[in-house]
């Protein structure tokens, strides 16, 4: 494929995109909500002006896909999520529809006909900032969502996550009853180009990675420590039940587990990224009585997710014992780890190095809704394209001429799968 003349289509959509969803500091594209409903209606009138088909499927993403080709019909299917985390980057998730939509604008172009048809799915509500849950979406195409997803609260509203998908035009009910809303049998494979959310690229000077696995992880959105609100000045430590104190104890205790397992050799990340007192009752003169903090680890290992669970479920039990205070769960999340198709790897190495971009295999420590694709048994692959400055944030810097080497890798895979020759 000729990726140089798709550049400036590139280069329009990601600055049309990122004036869009611009919140004032980065980028905002909240999961079905206006932000990633305003993106995708930009989407889908790019793609109708490029002479694309374009519908909406019953879990509300969008399709993309050449005009003479069936909806329903076995295809080779690419994508990515087009939501974002609040005051969020503009290439994460968006990097790869782009790719896919700029390899189905070549298709047409070219007039390719014959073969398996390639398909470019922009998936709702990949992020989990918004509802606590991860790749919904997706997952509700595969009948991963149900009755007590559903009842998820948005972060800011409050308003649920059945009720969001239903105003966005989803089959809540079916998704409700865990329907399979696609046939797995006609994905005959699936690819999703996105950039690298951690540092290891640009440290290694690597313009492309192809990705081995996925982390999968184990979550509590919230859990509450109980102890008692007392005077700070008058109690003395022997006679507290400190809420605060506690959750420190028990972070401390997790630190000690997680630096084991390292050194041992397992392969782990742990995160509290969410702790706070009630600010109705805090203050600088009360022990504090609740706390509220979040937990998660991630790996390539159910083993090893499963082993740090129960080490935490055991060291709150030992806290609770030594300083008289209570954990209360909420529902635990679990997003299993996904190996990517060997085959497909190979495809993606070999379309690298055909073009002369220096790449490495590299596992993906963030979750993606290839992980899904792959745990149903759909051959599934991805492709990193470097990042400066992490994800996440509002300075998410991939490089135009990196994108489009991906681009370019992309579409020689695509060529393969959908017109093999014999």
């Amino acid at each position: 494929m000729q990726a140089s003349s798709l550049r400036p289509l590139a280069e329009r959509l990601f600055a049309e995109l990122r004036t869009l969803g611009f919140d004032g500091i980065g980028v905002t594209r909240d999961s079905y909500g206006a932000g990633e409903s305003a993106a995708l209606d930009r989407l889908r009138a790019f793609a109708e002006g490029e002479g694309l088909a374009v519908e909406a499927d019953r879990a509300a993403n969008l399709v993309f896909r050449l005009p003479d080709t069936a909806p329903d019909a076995p295809a080779v299917w690419a994508g990515s999520h087009i939501d974002s985390v609040p005051q969020g980057g503009n290439f994460d998730g968006l990097a790869g529809i782009v790719a896919g939509l700029l390899c189905l604008v070549e298709h047409l172009r070219a007039g390719r006909t014959g073969g398996l048809p390639l398909q470019v799915l922009a998936f709702r509500g990949e992020e989990s900032a918004w509802f606590g849950k991860a790749y919904m979406g997706s997952g509700a195409l595969f009948g991963k969502l149900g009755p007590q997803e559903l009842e998820l609260p948005q972060r800011c509203s409050g308003e649920t996550l059945g009720a969001c998908m239903r105003r966005a035009g989803a089959d809540v009910e079916a998704i409700r009853a865990g329907q399979l809303l696609v046939d797995p049998a006609r994905v005959r494979a699936y690819l999703e180009l996105h950039i690298e959310q951690g540092p290891v690229m640009v440290a290694r000077e690597l313009p492309l990675a192809v990705v081995s696995g996925i982390r999968g992880n184990v979550r509590h959105n919230r859990i509450r420590c109980i102890g008692d609100a007392q005077h700070s000045g008058v109690v003395p430590r022997w006679l507290r039940h400190d809420a605060m104190f506690s959750v420190a104890d028990l972070i401390m205790r997790l630190d000690a587990h997680w630096r084991l397992l390292l050194e041992q050799g397992s392969d782990l990340v742990v995160t509290t990224g969410v702790v706070g007192t009630d600010p109705a009752e805090h203050s600088i003169s009360r022990v504090p009585g609740q706390v509220l903090f979040s937990f998660e680890a991630r790996s390539q290992s159910r083993e090893t997710l499963e082993r740090f669970y129960g080490l935490m479920r055991a060291e709150c039990a030992a806290v609770e014992r030594e300083r008289g205070v209570r954990f209360e769960f909420d529902r635990r999340l679990d997003s299993p780890p996904a190996l990517m198709d060997a085959g497909l790897c190979g495809l993606l190495r070999d379309a690298c190095a055909a073009q002369g971009t220096p790449f490495d295999v590299i596992p993906s420590g963030a979750g993606h809704d290839a992980a899904l694709f792959a745990n149903a048994g759909i051959p599934s692959g991805m492709l990193f394209v470097r990042n400066q400055n992490g994800s996440h944030n509002p300075h998410e810097a991939m490089e135009i001429d990196d994108f489009m080497r991906g681009v370019q890798a992309m579409g020689h895979v695509f060529d393969r799968l959908c017109h093999p020759t014999p």
